[in-house]
């Protein structure tokens, strides 16, 4: 009987670190995709040429003279 319980906890420890690693991985992942995300929103929200900008970080060009992105 003793043997049993120990075959089972053995099996349960397996279980459970194999879920961990597979929480971990999945976790990973799903951050690595909420930064490519991220960055590809921050992309889009710049200005093109002739869009109004109060500084350069505003423009996709880098250059705002004139509060208008060149």
């Amino acid at each position: 009987m003793l043997i049993l319980l120990a075959v089972v906890i053995a099996i349960v420890a397996l279980a459970a670190t194999y879920l961990m690693d597979l929480g971990k991985n999945a976790g990973e992942s799903v951050q690595e995709q909420s930064t490519i995300v991220l960055h590809q929103s921050e992309a889009s929200v710049l200005g093109d040429s002739g869009d109004p900008c109060i500084e350069g970080t505003d423009c996709k060009s880098g250059s705002c003279p004139d509060h208008t992105c060149k």
